[in-house]
């Protein structure tokens, strides 16, 4: 057997084998996710963030400010009883593998270089709860925080599509949709979830 023949079978092989790993994880995730409607609460919260920034007439915007702060209370209500669905399963299946390429089972043959997915949606979720626009004392606090806010649904986003695929193709999906740089959202979440987010992702790297 030849060396091209060789690389071609290995290829195909790590590829059938990551397919397969990718599918169990996206399976898993959306299983725990099917009882919630987190997906649309967040996205009628970011068009509503936008809408309400544009809006000229100040009587309009404080219409539209408490209809946003009842869909963030239901949103982090409901990523709350996710997150702690989701840390009940074994780690085994809530690692992912930190390195740039996605290649199979690198949670097993290399667990170091892997992320627990139950602790980085315990900080997602604690993030999205200290995030709250209906929290503001003022418009421009509710401005700051809906900014902060996205963010944080940003990166939790981010780790769906992470845990789902590959950190690379996580953050070409987050530029695709949002036309935001993953580094761009790292630098636009709370100060305290960057620095854990960070601690989590640098002890698995």
């Amino acid at each position: 057997m030849d060396f091209l023949t060789l690389a071609i079978i290995v290829t195909t092989v790590l590829y059938v084998l990551k397919k397969q790993e990718q599918r169990q994880h996206t399976q898993l995730l959306a299983q725990h996710l099917a009882r919630f409607q987190i997906e649309k609460l967040m996205a009628n919260l970011m068009e509503g963030y936008l809408r309400v920034i544009g809006e000229k007439d100040a009587q309009r915007r404080e219409q539209i400010w408490p209809v946003l702060a009842n869909t963030e209370s239901s949103l982090v209500s409901q990523f709350q009883r996710f997150a702690d669905e989701f840390a009940t399963l074994p780690a085994e299946q809530t690692r992912t593998s930190t390195l740039p390429l996605a290649l199979p089972y690198m949670t097993r043959v290399l667990p170091s270089a892997t992320m627990d997915v139950r602790e980085t949606m315990k900080l997602h979720a604690q993030a999205l709860a200290a995030a709250r626009v209906g929290e503001a004392a003022d418009e421009e606090e509710r401005k700051r925080r809906a900014f902060t806010m996205t963010a944080e649904l940003m990166l939790m986003q981010h780790t769906c599509h992470w845990f789902c695929r590959s950190r690379t193709v996580a953050s070409m999906r987050l530029l695709a949709r949002h036309k935001t740089a993953y580094e761009q959202v790292l630098q636009s979440v709370a100060p305290a979830t960057l620095k854990a987010y960070d601690r989590l992702v640098k002890a698995s790297s």
